[in-house]
């Protein structure tokens, strides 16, 4: 199916489902993907690679967004946030703790409203520069896609050795300062069935909500393109029955059709 790479360092402004008028950062190559994960609803296609040498520098991602908020704030232009995300895991970069920092003292001089965002698959929250840069941001957005292991890796294809329950405990380590973000779908891949969605994964993953405690829960579905066939949308409203679960925890949700 017809996914996509995002072809230089920084992208957009976009319209984003879940975060507003929002610019990209991708600390990744602009023509492979590299990731710890294959997930097979990427957007971006199938993974390329868990490391790469072809990473842009710390200085070029500075440079980079440096020229774009200035071109932004002589235009005239909104941004709500700057988003880590791209071509794979933003955090896998081994200056990301570095490139945070700059980011910070960039935006505050160009958008001292905008906020940071950073999209991570949650596979190196065990490094702590990681953990330490993620809570210097206002959107740490983390993800957890099943309880189940069994569905994890159907759903993920973990590049490394990775398990939920060691996720899980990591996710812990910020005491609720952090945003989980789930993808539910359903379908078969490789003659498998697999739904995130049944009462078993729906009981397993609330019970994991409970002891994370994130300060907020984003849940949503597949909206583009995927490299694996026969994956289905959930519906807004099943959705929004998942959400009030979660709310019955005291937990905000938002929900992304």
């Amino acid at each position: 199916m017809g996914t996509f790479l995002f072809d230089s360092i920084v992208f957009g402004p976009v319209k984003s489902r879940r975060l507003g008028i929002s610019l990209g950062v991708n600390l990744l190559p602009t023509n492979s993907k590299v990731c710890s994960f294959d997930c097979i609803y990427c957007e971006c296609g199938w993974t390329n690679a868990v490391s790469s040498g072809k990473l842009p520098t710390r200085q070029s991602v500075r440079e980079s967004l440096e020229e774009k908020l200035a071109e932004m704030l002589e235009d005239g232009e909104d941004l709500d946030v700057i988003t880590f995300a791209g071509n794979g895991e933003p955090t896998l970069h081994p200056d990301f703790a570095g490139i945070i920092n700059d980011t910070i003292e960039v935006r505050n001089h160009f958008f001292p409203d905008a906020e940071i965002a950073v999209l991570s698959n949650s596979t190196y929250l065990h490094k702590p520069d990681v953990v330490k840069a993620l809570l210097k941001v206002d959107q740490n957005i983390l993800k957890l896609d099943s309880g189940i292991d069994a569905t994890f890796r159907i759903l993920n294809q973990p590049k490394t050795k990775v398990t939920v329950e060691q996720i899980v405990e990591n996710l812990k380590q910020f005491k609720g300062n952090l945003i989980l973000q789930t993808l539910f779908l359903r379908g078969t891949y490789k003659g498998v069935a697999i739904d995130n969605t049944s009462p078993e994964e729906i009981s397993r993953w609330l019970e994991l909500l409970n002891e994370i405690n994130p300060k907020e829960v984003m849940v949503y579905t597949i909206a583009r393109d995927t490299p694996a066939e026969n994956l289905e949308r959930v519906s807004v409203d099943e959705l929004r029955q998942i959400a009030h679960r979660v709310e019955a925890l005291g937990i905000p949700v938002q929900v992304t059709g």
